[in-house]
């Protein structure tokens, strides 16, 4: 693992940033997405995808830190480097403070489904997560969605954590 916290969300944010717009492309490929019809545009899509993704590399720290100071650090770092990259880009008519006070209201939510249920809840997690997210991203979330953009998340953590974990 990267010794140094800050290196490793920095590390952790190149990886997001290289993986999930490869991500949401397979999402819209996937002929699950509600689109402008289920009442959303496509940038309101893609803001809700980056941060649910973004919150699985969250996650991905965690699991391979554990909580601790370190881990603080590196989440702090990786959110630095995202949010730096996304300034970048253009904002498609969402503010800078807008988009991080998006960005907060769901990490509130999907923390709180995330310590929901106890240990009972923990076999649970990814699809109450999916379904948070498939609200997020459709008001009438079509069938598969929920099951497939939860999947993605996890796959996302699991892959951040092992990406922390064998990083030197």
């Amino acid at each position: 693992m990267i010794s140094d916290p800050e290196r490793r969300g920095r590390a952790l944010a190149e990886f997001y940033l290289e993986l999930e717009n490869r991500l949401f492309t397979d999402l819209e490929e996937s002929g699950v997405l509600p689109g402008a019809a289920g009442g959303g545009s496509a940038d309101q899509l893609r803001r809700e995808w980056e941060c649910f993704a973004l919150y699985a590399c969250v996650r991905g720290l965690v699991a391979a830190g554990g909580f601790n100071r370190e881990t603080a650090t590196a989440i702090d770092a990786l959110h630095q480097a995202v949010l730096s990259a996304w300034m970048d880009r253009p904002a498609n008519g969402e503010t800078f403070d807008a988009r991080r006070a998006r960005i907060s209201e769901r990490y509130a939510e999907y923390g709180a489904i995330g310590q929901a249920g106890g240990a009972s809840g923990a076999a649970t997690v990814t699809q109450r997560l999916g379904e948070a997210a498939a609200r997020h991203l459709s008001p009438a979330p079509p069938p598969g969605l929920a099951t497939l953009v939860g999947g993605m998340h996890e796959a996302l953590a699991e892959g951040s954590a092992e990406a922390v974990r064998r990083a030197e």
